[in-house]
């Protein structure tokens, strides 16, 4: 009997994850710095996507950047200043969920930066992102693309489910109504930003699991890693030893909730 299409997706995935611990130990071993951007609309899969990239990974190393809104102190600094510390160091990965293209989006979209904001932003972030890859940072950005039947579709999921629903938020509500404001924000900010040194890749979403594995795979297809050596890990035999006086005290152990449930079949 064949493998269904979810075997062999579940498969790919597992072994992309497996290739991105390789990519994490070449990056780590040579100092290089990873930027991964993570943009797109509403209930896109972005958060999901961000999951399955990191699970694996050595989380010393590896981190999730999601900046809340601006502080008051934070909306006079320079704007990329605040993203600019969260940058990596040698040997790290940076995943922004959402990043500085909230001036070109969601800020844009709700009105909370004027005009002249969003137009400095569009001559500022080219310039920008060439200094970081000048610096030597690897920059990757993806878009992450949903049609409004399942945007709507994941959206009604997350108000009927308790524990989705705190992902739907008063801005999400909001946001709803205004796609074609968001169609405007997008295409003005690939107009802009999609440049040949710091090009947007696309990526459809309607189907969360062939978006992950799309996006994983292409990651791993930009980034010019090797496989590097590992040293060998090898755990001596255990020694059986007397044990000192132990503290008589009786210890307390949760309750085995578990065996309750099993118990009662």
């Amino acid at each position: 009997m064949g493998r269904s299409e979810n075997d062999i997706l579940a498969a790919e995935l597992l072994r992309l994850q497996r290739e991105l611990v390789t990519m994490q130990q070449w990056i780590r071993q040579e100092g290089q710095r990873l930027v991964v951007l993570m943009e797109g609309r509403d209930a896109a899969g972005k958060g999901g996507v961000i999951k399955r990239l990191t699970e694996h990974l050595n989380p010393r190393w590896c981190r999730v950047a999601a900046l809340p809104a601006p502080s008051d102190r934070e909306n006079t600094q320079w704007y990329f200043q605040r993203y600019v510390e969260h940058l990596p160091a040698a040997g790290e990965i940076v995943m922004f969920d959402r990043s500085w293209y909230n001036r070109a989006g969601v800020e844009r979209v709700m009105d909370f930066c004027t005009d002249d904001d969003v137009k400095r932003f569009f001559r500022q972030c080219p310039a920008f992102e060439r200094l970081l890859i000048d610096d030597g940072i690897i920059l990757v950005k993806y878009w992450f693309s949903v049609s409004r039947d399942e945007q709507e579709r994941r959206f009604r999921e997350r108000a009927k489910d308790p524990l989705k629903r705190w992902k739907l938020s008063s801005m999400d509500v909001e946001g709803r109504k205004r796609w074609s404001a968001y169609s405007q924000a997008k295409d003005d900010m690939f107009a802009h930003c999609d440049l040949p040194d710091s090009p947007w890749w696309v990526v459809p979403a309607d189907h969360k699991t062939t978006a992950r594995i799309n996006c994983i795979a292409h990651l791993l297809s930009i980034v010019p890693y090797k496989q590097v050596a590992v040293p060998a890990l090898d755990l001596p035999p255990l020694r059986t030893h007397r044990s000192p006086g132990r503290d008589p005290r009786p210890q307390r152990e949760v309750p085995d909730h578990a065996a309750s449930l099993l118990g009662s079949t």
